[in-house]
C-alpha cells in the first residue's frame, strides 16, 4: 500500500514526492473512473509510488503536478495492454484447447465445485463404512468395494449366504441414513 503521507524526516523527499502525497486523492480518483475499479486504481496508485519514489529526488521537475497524471496515465495505459494480452493469451488457450460438438462446447472434465462436493460425498461414505460394525463392514467391503461374489464373500468370511445377504442389507440402510442426514 502506498504511503499516505510524507516520511517522517523533513527534507528527504524531493518536490515529486510531495507533489504526490499532495494529490494522492485526486489521483486515485482519476485513475478510478477509468478503471472503474477502486481495488484496481489503488494498485495503480501503489505502482505509481514505486516509480516517483525510486526517482532521483534530487530531479528538478517544473510542473510535478502535470508529470504526476502524465506518469499515472502511462500507468494505465501499461495495465490497459497488460489486461488484453492476458486476455487474449487466457482465448486462444481455451479455443486450442476445448472440444466442440454440435456447435457447443463439450467439457471433459467436471466443474471444480462439483468435484469438491464428490470428494465430500466419498469422505462421508468412507467415515460412515468405517463406523459400521466390525462383520457388516467386512462384508460390506468384500461384496460392494471390492467386487466378490455374495458367495465368495461369505467363503472369505465363513459365514452363510444369507447372512451376507443380511449383512450387506443392513449396511446398505445403515449407510443410507447416515448419508440422508
Amino acid at each position: 500500500m502506498a504511503p499516505s503521507g510524507p516520511s517522517e524526516t523533513p527534507g528527504e523527499d524531493g518536490p515529486l514526492i510531495r507533489a504526490f502525497f499532495e494529490k494522492r486523492e485526486s489521483l486515485l480518483l482519476f485513475l478510478a473512473a477509468r478503471t472503474r475499479c477502486m481495488a484496481t486504481a489503488e494498485d495503480l496508485i501503489q505502482d505509481l509510488y514505486l516509480k516517483i519514489a525510486a526517482l532521483d529526488g534530487g530531479t528538478d521537475v517544473r510542473a510535478p503536478s502535470a508529470l504526476l497524471y502524465r506518469m499515472a496515465a502511462n500507468i494505465l495505459v501499461d495495465h490497459v495492454r497488460s489486461s488484453q494480452r492476458s486476455s487474449r493469451r487466457n482465448s486462444d488457450w481455451r479455443q486450442e484447447t476445448r472440444t466442440v460438438m454440435g456447435g457447443e462446447d463439450v467439457v471433459d472434465e467436471p466443474a471444480a465445485d462439483e468435484v469438491l462436493a464428490a470428494k465430500q460425498r466419498v469422505r462421508l461414505l468412507a467415515d460412515a463404512v468405517a463406523e459400521l460394525p466390525l462383520q457388516m463392514r467386512r462384508a460390506f467391503r468384500l461384496h460392494k468395494l471390492e467386487g466378490l461374489s455374495q458367495a465368495q464373500t461369505a467363503q472369505a468370511m465363513g459365514v452363510s449366504v444369507k447372512m451376507i445377504e443380511q449383512h450387506i442389507q443392513a449396511a446398505i440402510r445403515n449407510l443410507s441414513q447416515r448419508l440422508r442426514s
